[in-house]
C-alpha cells in the first residue's frame, strides 16, 4: 500500500507542476496512471475480505470456552468464572462415565492421585459431569417480565424446583425470583440457591425469606470484585430499611478475618396485618478471593460449623448465594452434604452428588478448581477433625493430652504436634527470598517468607532486589494482615527494617529475644540506648524506657528524614523467653498481650511488627496466643491446633516445638483460671 500511495502522489505532483500550456497532456496523464492503481486497490480490498470471512468462520467453528486452567496467577489461585456473563459448560466429551463413592480411609490417596499432574484426573471428572437437567425448563425465568430480575441471562431456575412466591396485586410474574430449591445430603429442600440480589430485586429477596421461614442466610460473595458489581447490599449498615413490605433492622454484627456475622430483626407488614418479627442472621464469608478459592479449606470448614450452629431446627431452608448462585454457592452446599455423608456412611460421593443437584439448579460448581477444593476440604476435615474446644472442657482435653504412660511420655500432645510438622513446606512459593541477591538478608536460610504474603517494600529507583526483607504478614482474629512476622534485624538490614515499619504504618513493635543469648547474636540493636540514631533515611530516638514486671516498654520517635515526618512507636520487649524452652509462667505473657491490645486500640490497628531471632518460634507462639485469647474472650471457645495449622501455612515453622505448642494450653489455662470470676465465656 505505501509504494501505491507514493506513486499517486508523485503522479499528482508531476501534474500539478507541469507546464500550463501542456493542456491535454495534464488532462491524460491522470487517467493513464489511475486505472492500473484503482485495478491494484481493489484486488487488495478483495483479498482482505476474503481473508477476514476465512478467520470470522474458523473463529465461528472453534466457539472457545475460556477454563480457569488458562488464567493462573502467581500463587497457583485459578480465576473464578463469574463474571458478568457467565461462562456455561462445555458438553461433556465423555458424559456417559460416572465415579464411584471413595471410603473416607482411601480419600487422602485418591486426592493425592487426582491432584497429579497439575490436576489433570481432577479436570477430567469435573468434565464428566451432567450439565443440567436435561428435560429442565426455564418458561418462567424467560417471560418478558422477568428478564430483567436476572443478574445473568444464562443462569436460570428451572421451572420444577424454582422458589415460588406468592402473587401480590394479582400481577402473575410477582411470584418471580432466580432461586431454586437445593437438596442436603438426606434433607429435601435443604438450601435454597440464589443469585445474589439486584437493586429492582431487593423486595422480592425479602419476601422469599419471609414467606420460607428462612433463618440463615449464607453469603459467599463481595459486593464488588475486580470493580464489578456482584450483588446489591440487601440491608442497612445501621438502623431499619422497608424492602417492599419487610422490614428489616441491624441487631448486631461482629466482624471476624474470614466471615461477618449480622443479625436482623425482621418483620412483616401490610395494610391488614402486622406480623410477629423474626431474627435472621447473616453469615457473610469475606475470604473467598476474587480469583479462584480460598487458599486453605480452614477458614471455610469454621464458617461452615457456625452455620450449623447458628440455624435453628425449626426454620425453613438455607438461603445460599454468591453472585450466580451457581458456583461458591454449589462449593458450599455440597461440602456441607459430603460431611454429612462422611459421618452416616464413612464415604463421600462427590461425583454423585453434584450430579443429582444440577438436576434442581444447572451449572452448580462452576470450576474444576471449585471441584477439587470440595476433595480440599473433605480431606481436611477427615485427616484433623473438629479440633475445637469450649474453654469449659479445656482442663479435661489438657488432662488427655498429658495422660503419661511412663514418666516424661505425652503421647497424647506429640500425636496432635506431629500432625502439624507432617505439614509439608511450600519451597517452591519462596521463589523471592530464595534469590541470590536476597540470600544474605535472612538470617536462618530455612526460614523464609512465602511470596503469596511477603511483606513488600517500595522498590528503590534504580536499585534491584529493594523490595525484599524477611517478614510475611500473618492474619489476626479480626483482622487479615494483621500482624508482621519478621526475623530480629541483622546489621545490614536494620535501614530496611525501619523502613517496613515506615512504609507499612506501624505503631507497635513486640521484640521476644534478647540481643545475644548463648554467647550468640541474635538480633542486632536497632535502637538507641541514648538519645537518637539514624539508619539511611530513617532516625530513631528514644524518648522513655520502663522495665515492667516481665517486658521492657520502650518509646521511639521514628523520622523519615526526607520528609520531615515523625510518628510514635512502642517497642515491647519480653524477657524471661530463653531461646530454648519456655517461659517460666503464662502471666508474664497475658499481661504483654493485653499491653499489645491496648495500645493497637489507641493507635489505630495498623500491623503489629512481632520477632525474635528468625522470627518463627516464639514469633509463632505469641501470635498464636495472641489470637486463641481473643477468640477466648470474644467466644469462649478455643482451637490450638487450626490455629497454629494456620499459622504454619502463612510461614513456616510457627510455633517451632511441642514445649511451644504445649505452652500455648497452658497460658490459655492460666488465663481462664485468673478471669473466670468475670469474664463472659463462664
Amino acid at each position: 500500500m505505501v509504494p501505491l500511495l507514493f506513486l499517486m502522489a508523485t503522479t499528482t505532483t508531476s501534474n500539478s507542476t507541469g507546464n500550463g500550456n501542456n493542456t491535454k497532456e495534464d488532462v491524460a496523464s491522470p487517467s493513464h496512471h489511475i486505472l492500473p492503481t484503482v485495478l491494484v486497490l481493489s484486488l487488495l480490498l478483495l483479498i482482505i475480505a476474503l481473508l477476514a470471512w476465512y478467520f470470522l468462520r474458523i473463529k465461528g467453528q472453534k466457539k472457545p470456552v475460556v477454563t480457569t486452567v488458562d488464567k493462573k496467577i502467581p500463587n497457583g489461585i485459578l480465576e473464578e468464572q463469574e463474571q458478568q456473563t457467565v461462562v456455561l459448560l462445555p458438553k461433556s466429551p465423555s458424559a456417559s462415565k460416572s465415579y464411584l463413592p471413595i471410603p473416607v480411609e482411601h480419600l487422602e490417596e485418591e486426592y493425592r492421585i487426582r491432584s497429579a499432574d497439575d490436576g489433570k484426573l481432577f479436570r477430567e471428572e469435573y468434565n464428566s459431569l451432567p450439565g443440567g437437567n436435561a428435560q429442565g425448563t426455564y418458561e418462567e425465568a424467560n417471560k418478558d417480565d422477568n428478564k430483567e430480575k436476572n443478574r445473568y441471562p444464562n443462569i436460570l431456575p428451572y421451572d420444577h424446583s424454582r422458589v415460588v412466591l406468592t402473587q401480590t396485586d394479582g400481577q402473575p410474574c410477582s411470584d418471580y425470583v432466580n432461586a431454586s430449591y437445593i437438596d442436603g445430603y438426606t434433607e429435601k429442600n435443604k438450601f435454597i440457591a440464589a443469585q445474589g440480589p439486584k437493586d429492582d430485586t431487593l423486595a422480592d429477596f425479602w419476601r422469599m425469606i419471609w414467606e420460607q421461614k428462612v433463618a440463615t442466610v449464607v453469603m459467599l460473595t463481595n459486593l464488588k470484585e475486580r470493580k464489578e458489581d456482584k450483588c446489591c447490599q440487601y440491608w442497612p449498615d445501621q438502623g431499619c430499611w422497608t424492602y417492599g413490605n419487610v422490614r428489616v433492622a441491624v441487631d448486631d454484627f461482629t466482624v471476624l478475618v474470614d466471615y461477618t456475622i449480622r443479625k436482623f430483626c425482621v418483620q412483616y407488614q401490610s395494610s391488614d396485618a402486622v406480623k410477629t418479627p423474626r431474627l435472621v442472621t447473616q453469615l457473610h464469608f469475606t475470604s473467598w478471593p476474587d480469583f479462584g478459592v480460598p487458599f486453605s479449606p480452614i477458614g471455610m470448614l469454621k464458617f461452615l460449623k457456625k452455620v450449623k450452629a447458628v440455624n435453628p431446627s425449626f426454620s425453613g431452608p438455607i438461603v445460599v448465594h454468591c453472585s450466580a448462585g451457581v458456583g461458591r454457592t454449589g462449593t458450599f452446599i455440597v461440602i456441607d452434604a459430603m460431611i454429612d455423608m462422611m459421618h452416616a456412611e464413612q464415604k463421600v460421593d462427590v461425583f454423585g452428588f453434584v450430579s443429582k443437584i444440577r438436576e434442581q439448579r444447572s451449572q452448580l460448581i462452576q470450576t474444576d478448581m471449585q471441584y477439587s477444593f470440595i476433595y480440599q476440604a473433605l480431606l481436611e476435615y477427615y485427616l484433623y477433625g473438629d479440633t475445637e474446644l469450649d474453654v469449659s472442657s479445656l482442663e479435661g482435653h489438657l488432662h488427655k493430652l498429658h495422660n503419661t504412660l511412663a514418666t516424661g511420655d505425652r503421647v497424647g500432645l506429640e500425636e496432635e504436634f506431629k500432625k502439624l510438622t507432617n505439614m509439608r513446606i511450600m519451597k517452591e512459593n519462596m521463589r523471592t527470598g530464595n534469590l541470590p541477591a536476597n540470600m544474605k538478608k535472612n538470617r536462618v536460610l530455612q526460614i523464609i517468607p512465602y511470596d503469596f504474603n511477603r511483606v513488600i517494600l517500595s522498590m528503590r529507583r534504580g536499585q534491584e532486589f529493594t523490595d525484599y526483607i524477611n517478614a510475611s504478614f500473618i492474619d489476626g482474629y479480626r483482622q487479615k494482615d494483621y500482624y508482621i512476622a519478621t526475623q530480629g534485624p541483622l546489621p545490614h538490614t536494620v535501614e530496611d527494617f525501619w523502613r517496613m515499619v515506615w512504609e507499612w504504618k506501624c505503631h507497635s513493635m513486640v521484640m521476644l529475644t534478647e540481643l545475644q543469648e548463648r554467647e550468640q547474636d541474635k538480633c542486632c540493636q536497632y535502637w538507641p540506648t541514648e538519645d537518637s540514631v539514624t539508619y539511611g533515611d530513617y532516625t530513631v530516638e528514644l524518648k522513655g524506657d520502663t522495665l515492667c514486671d516481665t517486658f521492657s516498654l520502650r518509646d521511639l520517635v521514628l523520622t523519615f528524614t526526607p520528609e520531615k515526618q515523625k510518628r510514635v512507636i512502642r517497642h515491647f520487649h519480653f524477657h524471661g523467653w530463653p531461646e530454648i524452652g519456655i517461659p517460666a509462667e503464662g502471666k508474664g505473657m497475658i499481661d504483654i498481650i493485653a499491653s499489645v491490645q491496648r495500645q493497637q486500640q489507641q493507635s489505630g490497628n495498623h500491623p503489629i511488627v512481632v520477632h525474635c531471632s528468625a522470627g518463627a518460634g516464639r514469633t509463632g507462639t505469641f501470635i498464636a496466643l495472641s489470637n486463641i485469647l481473643e477468640r477466648v474472650k470474644a467466644e469462649g471457645l478455643l482451637d490450638v491446633f487450626q490455629t497454629v495449622k494456620s499459622l504454619r501455612m502463612q510461614r513456616p515453622h510457627m510455633v517451632q516445638t511441642v514445649e511451644q505448642y504445649d505452652f500455648c494450653y497452658r497460658v490459655v489455662q492460666d488465663f481462664v483460671d485468673i478471669f473466670s470470676d468475670y469474664a463472659n465465656f463462664k
